[in-house]
């Protein structure tokens, strides 16, 4: 089993230890970091114990990081289509935004000012300034 130190990277455990020798010194430094880590294992053992009731109680497989509300929702009480029905407006939204980006994206492109203009500093007129 890992123990779940894998998001550390050397540097981290350096500054740890470092701060753990200094805080509360050589001596009851490993004593301290063995205490972790049982607490740690207890506190994993406790989280499995409890998905494995609550997967027991509702009947269905679950897993750790299901018990994130949304995530539960999602995975076991809509169906496809109830999540499909859900995500319909929203992607239609998402849609409409990527398109009218693409659309300002395209307008501004083609005001902007040559080299020639910029250089002598002239501006290009605002592409929804009126014509005079």
């Amino acid at each position: 089993m890992a123990v779940g130190l894998e998001n550390l990277s050397s540097w981290h455990v350096l500054v740890l230890v470092l701060v753990g020798i200094f805080v509360l010194g050589p001596d009851r430094l490993p004593r301290a970091i063995s205490d972790g880590l049982r607490l740690l294992r207890q506190v994993r053992r406790m989280a499995q114990d409890a998905t494995g009731e609550l997967s027991r109680d509702l009947g269905t497989d679950i897993a750790l990081e299901d018990l994130h509300p949304k995530a539960l929702l999602r995975k076991h009480l809509l169906s496809e289509d109830d999540e499909a029905a859900l995500r319909a407006p929203i992607d239609g939204l998402l849609n409409d935004l990527r398109e009218t980006a693409g659309a300002l994206d395209h307008g501004t492109s083609a005001a902007r000012p040559s080299s020639a203009n910029s250089a002598h500093g002239e501006r290009a007129p605002h592409p929804y300034s009126e014509a005079t």
